[in-house]
């Protein structure tokens, strides 16, 4: 390879690296088409699961089980360091607000809320493959 140009290597450089960018691309596009299914049958499942009352169903498929995640965030975080510091409670951040501390936290103190906090709760779907044999 001694005698390969270093022009013929960034053509060769580029190339690739075109290659590799619609390939990402054509990736991308496929996957996100996934996705969307996988939301849509999602739903349809979360709708089988609240139409029946069952947080959990077991298929010839696989096994569904629905559960409630719940997520905080704060919109005034001058009130939040403030609150934070008032109850001695570091502890509820991370680079963001942690969610199992600050769960564990209002489930411990449902008197003492802080000023700005947001929380949003929604069933997820976690789908097991089911075992041949």
């Amino acid at each position: 390879m001694n005698d390969v140009t270093a022009e013929k290597l960034v053509n060769i450089y580029v190339k690739i690296r075109d290659k590799r960018a619609e390939l990402q691309k054509d990736y991308e596009k496929e996957d996100n088409r996934l996705k969307e299914q996988l939301e849509l049958v999602t739903g349809k499942l979360l709708d089988i699961c609240r139409e029946t009352g069952v947080e959990s169903m077991r298929t010839s498929a696989g096994t569904v089980s629905r559960s409630v995640t719940t997520r905080y965030w704060t919109s005034d975080w001058a009130s939040m360091y403030h609150f934070i510091k008032e109850h001695d409670a570091p502890n509820l951040l991370e680079q963001r607000i942690h969610q199992g501390n600050i769960k564990a936290f209002l489930n411990d103190n449902p008197e003492c809320v802080p000023k700005g906090l947001n929380s949003d709760s929604k069933y997820t779907i976690r789908v097991v493959r089911a075992r041949n044999g």
